[in-house]
């Protein structure tokens, strides 16, 4: 996986070890200091619907930008896709971007992992001017950048301490913590937990969340080959 983490037993200790996933965690905590609208985990499941429906719609970005149709957009692809949405990154970031979001690393992305690309091009990109990131990433969707705003309103509230990061007790907190007060079951906190942690280094990236919440909701890796059987 892009991006890996060492594996490491003292949970937030660890430094990013990319440029780009250093940049990632500071634009969430500063997206923290403006709070979240979650009021409880069981409120990020019943988005799930809507969230998946959304998404599905970016289905027709990749294949504009999947210009040999193989399934996969590739780095040249990718290049390609930001000139068009005039997207201002740089060639290190650009090589970034793909190499995090680029999971099997099979040297191209497939539907998840594009999905994936777009969230954190709005986490990063959204704060400097949300009138582009209006203009350029809805792409025709009106819901798309609402889905992204709730995608990172979802790591927020499981940010409990605000720095970029979800550890074990922050989840078990998150998971106990609806809106009727009653106290949901541990292990499902851990389950959650353990589909998020990649890399089982004992803390969650945003791109490590987005990852599993694609699985969540029912896209995944595998989704692009049993469309072709």
């Amino acid at each position: 996986m892009g991006g890996i983490l060492g594996r490491s037993d003292s949970n937030k200790q660890s430094s990013p070890v990319s440029k780009l996933e250093l940049k990632m965690v500071e634009a969430m905590k500063k997206r923290s200091l403006k709070g979240t609208s979650m009021k409880s985990f069981n409120s990020i499941i019943m988005k799930f619907p809507k969230i998946d429906e959304s998404l599905r719609k970016c289905k027709t970005i990749f294949e504009e930008f999947d210009e040999d149709s193989n399934g996969t957009i590739d780095r040249v692809e990718m290049k390609h896709c930001f000139q068009k949405l005039e997207i201002d990154f740089s060639e290190e970031e650009i090589n970034d971007l793909f190499e995090v979001c680029d999971i099997n690393e099979d040297m191209g992305m497939k539907f998840n992992e594009f999905i994936v690309l777009l969230c954190l091009v709005y986490l990063l990109k959204e704060p400097a001017d949300s009138t582009v990131v209006q203009g350029k990433y809805q792409l025709g969707f009106p819901d798309l950048q609402a889905t992204f705003e709730t995608l990172v309103n979802a790591f927020v509230f499981l940010d409990k301490n605000s720095d970029g990061y979800v550890s074990k007790s922050e989840m078990v907190q998150a998971i106990n913590e609806t809106t009727s007060g009653e106290r949901s079951s541990g292990p499902i906190a851990m389950r959650r937990f353990e589909e998020m942690d990649w890399d089982k280094n004992g803390m969650v990236t945003f791109k490590e969340f987005l990852f599993a919440f694609t699985r969540w909701v029912g896209i995944d890796e595998n989704e692009d080959d049993e469309d072709e059987e």
